[in-house]
């Protein structure tokens, strides 16, 4: 599936949940149209955009939705997930990839100890400082927190480099292996890219992986890189969504 085709499927997600939400209430909230806060085009030319309606922020990339503030169960769920497949977190080196809304991030801070450290593999320079600020108070400004440093990089290209080791790799930077955010970026999903973030995982590291939806043939391909690899599907909005996301849990054989 395309990357329009998802960011089109999870905006109808959006719409349905805000309509249960409001069934029998005020509408007015959803009625909000949707206001530009900043647009920032990437070194590859992808535009990218900051919205807010009311108190919900989204962000897009060539106006396509990536990420969602309404709905960030599933990322909290990929940090959880993630790193409880860990034999130990008390001094963990874990990487996220892909900063979004900082969820991730924090359900990953919330769940280690203070002698762990966090990578964070962010390739926009804008995404980072949208962080900083207006996005910095939804999951508590986890940038801010000691055990964190923030690499402005591709993270592909820190498996590629192979000069880092990590015990736990939380990875989401596009919708799925196909709906990828970038073309660039589909290597991560292939044979040769599962192989390369093998070789800087830890022996018994873990893999975790985010998608807006589960993708035929993937977990054998993951299984096929050295994975031992199981596939969740958590929901979308923890509690209330219908939608459901996928993640899969991959331990370095």
């Amino acid at each position: 599936m395309s990357l329009r085709a998802v960011g089109k499927a999870i905006e109808a997600h959006l719409r349905a949940d805000s309509a249960r939400a409001c069934a029998g209430h005020d509408t007015s909230r959803r009625m909000l149209p949707w206001v530009l806060i900043e647009r920032e085009e990437t070194a590859d030319a992808t535009r990218l955009e900051l919205l807010q309606r009311g108190s919900e922020f989204s962000i897009r990339a060539n106006g396509e939705l990536l990420m969602s503030s309404r709905q960030h169960g599933s990322e909290q769920a990929l940090a959880e997930l993630g790193l409880a497949a860990l034999p130990s977190r008390e001094r963990a080196r874990v990487l996220v990839g892909g900063l979004g809304c900082g969820y991730t991030l924090a359900a990953a801070l919330a769940r280690l100890g203070p002698e762990a450290s966090v990578t964070v593999a962010e390739l926009s320079p804008a995404v980072v400082r949208w962080n900083r600020g207006v996005l910095g108070k939804l999951a508590g400004w986890p940038l801010e927190a000691p055990q964190v440093r923030v690499l402005e990089t591709d993270v592909a290209a820190l498996f590629r480099a192979g000069t880092h080791t990590f015990d736990a790799i939380l990875l989401d930077v596009d919708n799925g292996p196909q709906a990828v955010a970038r073309a660039s970026n589909g290597w991560l999903y292939s044979p040769q890219g599962l192989s390369a973030i093998r070789a800087v995982l830890a022996p018994a590291g873990v893999l975790a992986l985010w998608s807006a939806g589960p993708e035929r043939g993937f977990t054998e391909r993951v299984r096929g890189a050295g994975f031992t690899v199981a596939e969740h599907r958590p929901r979308a909005r923890e509690g209330q969504s219908r939608q459901r996301h996928c993640v899969w849990v991959a331990c370095r054989t």
